[in-house]
């Protein structure tokens, strides 16, 4: 499934892509036996999944003949309707949490050490926004730069979970842009300041459950600015893989449904080029992970 958060005039709500253009607002036709946001909804587990599985095929089968009725009845949702946009699938994770420097070529364009266990920072929940969204450009700087990226999101909670159990509590992935204010992040050691900016965590356009990506470690990841290709890699590249990384994180701390765990960018960004090149308003960034769709934002001054 494509899961997906929409808005309905000021409201968040829980869907399901059943094209490209069609929303099915799963609690709805479920009769409101199933949630109506995403991470109640990840929290109920496989009952909650295959229940949602269900819904969306019960309204595919009855979509061509009755399409009018289900929209009445709120229950399809057509994304070119001036009401109805995507948000990021996770509106606001209770976590957001970041892998730095975890493709080799990525440490090696910024003069970094290769690291021995993964490099995690943590980004502000308020930094999401969703596909679509505008990104801003800071008062406070012009060092804004790019960095596409693999995020996953938690499904099953956990402590100290092992590398071998970690995929069962995956819920699914996504592709988040880790927009970071490069002067900002050399504030203090843990970057955190020039990571968590307002929007700098653009993250979408759905949430793919686990089971549709065949292989999440050969999947390749493609990031433009405006039309010129920046970033070309893909995740079999990735030095801590996501047990590795779950293992890792959950050694500390508890991981629930809902955390988004950002898995690092590969080589290409904008700092590490001669002369370093920042994006600046108007400028539209595009990244690309393959089975995952397009997640893209404009960038414009702060407000």
């Amino acid at each position: 499934m494509r899961l997906v958060t929409y808005t309905e005039g000021n409201a968040h709500r829980l869907g399901a892509m059943l094209d490209d253009a069609t929303v099915v607002d799963l609690a709805r036709a479920a009769h409101g036996e199933l949630p109506d946001t995403i991470i109640p909804f990840l929290a109920g587990g496989d009952d909650a999944r295959e229940a949602a599985r269900r819904m969306l095929a019960m309204t595919s089968d009855r979509v061509v003949t009755h399409r009018d009725e289900l929209t009445a009845a709120g229950i399809v949702r057509t994304l070119s309707g001036t009401d109805v946009a995507l948000a990021a699938p996770v509106p606001r994770p209770g976590k957001v949490l970041a892998i730095g420097l975890n493709y080799r070529d990525h440490a090696e364009e910024t003069n970094a050490q290769i690291p021995e266990r993964p490099v995690v920072f943590a980004k502000m929940p308020t930094c999401i926004t969703g596909p679509g969204a505008p990104v801003h450009l800071p008062k406070v700087s012009k060092a804004l730069d790019w960095e596409g990226e693999l995020c996953f999101v938690i499904g099953r909670g956990g402590r100290h979970i092992s590398a071998a159990d970690a995929m069962s509590h995956v819920a699914g992935y996504c592709i988040g842009n880790d927009l970071s204010v490069r002067d900002w992040q050399s504030h203090s050691p843990t970057w955190m300041m020039g990571k968590g900016f307002d929007t700098h965590g653009p993250l979408g356009p759905w949430l793919t459950t686990r089971d549709e990506i065949e292989d999440v470690n050969n999947l390749d990841v493609k990031t433009w600015v405006n039309d010129e290709l920046v970033q070309s890699s893909n995740t079999r590249s990735l030095i801590f893989n996501i047990p590795a990384i779950i293992e890792y994180l959950s050694a500390a701390f508890t991981l629930e449904p809902g955390d988004v765990v950002f898995t690092g960018t590969p080589a290409g960004v904008g700092v590490a080029r001669k002369p370093p090149r920042f994006l600046k308003a108007g400028d539209t960034v595009r990244v690309e992970i393959s089975g995952l769709g397009v997640l893209e934002n404009t960038v414009v001054d702060e407000p």
